[in-house]
């Protein structure tokens, strides 16, 4: 089984979704995860959801899908005796995760300058909402909220619409990935230096980045992306959303022999032998032309009868699917993107999701589900020098 990270141990303080979802690359990849919740709560995924028993249990849907193959210990943080607790597990660890408000870390005694004078070889990867520092940096917000800031829902929608937001927290997990990748550099600058790296991963950051192109456009040019529906940024006539007999067919035959591949595809060789046509430049400033024309086409036969015959042709095409029918697809299946897992209390299977990519031909899946809550704190307590007596004398006070 694919596991670069064998050995690798990380203590992860994050909760809701982007720090656990980045930690939960990691645990795939084989490190050893430790997820520390508050006692008696637990990150507040835990709770909620369409399954009332697994709600109960701390065992929420929310949470299972990005939690698995951790250990849960339980500490209070807030009290003197968590955060030293904190400290001796930190002593021997390689990565430290945190996504609390910037600057609670450090008044818990666990800032980056802290940690790495107890562990001088520490990736310290911090998560937030704007990142350690500029003005905003000290502002909270969850995904929407920065969908709603980075400019991204005023490109959402039909000219016309309000801000449109997209639709799954597609802010949360690019910056859970973001951080899984800033945490991968982090280990190999610190076997190359052997000294503590510092990273900060903020949403914001984030969200831009996945506009590169939008933003090196406006900058350099001014320009001012608007809401442009279904339509593709490559504005092609022949590419984009076209209504068929019984569905939206998107396309995307951008350059000239994708064109001329399509138009063959869906028996148009007319349209190559048009002189309004028959070039790049003609297309475009005929574009309105060309498009009706394509449209009475497309509206010939259903979407996935033009779905198979363009990619015979090696056109890129695909009908809108909702998300059911697209994990219905055998593709799924055989890319290895969903992982089964058993869960007390609920009866069947828990479908989660596996590594997002494939390494010797494998998916990795996690070697365990999630974890209920404290069900690890003395095992890894123990492992880390923690006498039986101070453990007893630690949960009487509720620090565990």
């Amino acid at each position: 089984m694919f596991q670069p990270l064998k050995g690798i141990r990380v203590i992860d303080l994050s909760q809701v979704l982007a720090g656990p979802y980045a930690t939960y690359q990691l645990a795939l990849m084989g490190a050893e995860v430790i997820k520390i919740e508050k006692p008696g709560e637990g990150d507040w995924t835990r709770i909620g959801g369409p399954l009332p028993e697994l709600a109960e249990r701390r065992m929420a849907l929310g949470f299972l899908g990005h939690n698995a193959g951790k250990k849960s210990v339980t500490i209070d943080l807030k009290s003197p005796e968590g955060a030293a607790l904190a400290r001796e597990l930190v002593a021997g660890a390689d990565v430290f995760v945190e996504n609390f408000k910037p600057g609670v870390a450090e008044r818990l005694g666990l800032g980056f300058e802290a940690l790495r004078e107890i562990n001088p070889k520490l990736v310290y990867c911090s998560i937030s909402a704007f990142g350690q520092d500029g003005p905003l940096s000290n502002r909270p917000a969850y995904d929407h909220v920065i969908q709603g800031m980075c400019g991204i829902m005023l490109t959402t929608g039909k000219p016309g619409d309000g801000p449109v937001k997209v639709g799954a927290p597609y802010v949360d997990y690019a910056t859970g990935m973001n951080a899984a990748t800033a945490i991968l550099a982090g280990l190999r600058e610190v076997e190359r230096t052997g000294t503590a790296v510092q990273v900060d991963v903020a949403m914001l950051d984030t969200a831009l980045m996945l506009m590169s192109s939008l933003m090196t456009t406006h900058l350099t040019t001014g320009w001012k992306p608007a809401q442009n529906g279904n339509e593709a940024w490559s504005a092609s006539p022949s590419s984009g959303a076209f209504d068929t007999a019984d569905g939206i067919l998107m396309l995307a035959a951008n350059h000239d022999t994708q064109f001329r591949h399509m138009c063959r595809a869906i028996g148009r060789d007319d349209i190559l032998r048009d002189p309004r046509w028959d070039c790049v430049a003609e297309r475009h400033k005929n574009w309105k032309s060309l498009r009706e024309t394509l449209e009475q086409t497309f509206r010939s036969k259903s979407a996935a009868e033009w779905e198979d015959l363009l990619a015979e042709a090696a056109v890129p095409a695909g009908r809108i699917r909702g998300l059911d029918e697209m994990l219905a697809e055998p593709q799924i299946a055989a890319r290895g993107l969903i992982s089964e897992i058993r869960i007390e209390g609920h009866d069947g299977a828990i479908h989660i999701p596996t590594l997002s990519f494939k390494a010797n031909g494998e998916n990795s899946t996690p070697d365990q589900p999630p974890r209920p809550l404290g069900a690890d704190t003395e095992a890894v307590l123990h492992t880390a020098g923690i006498s039986q007596e101070r453990l007893d004398a630690l949960r009487k006070a509720n620090v565990i």
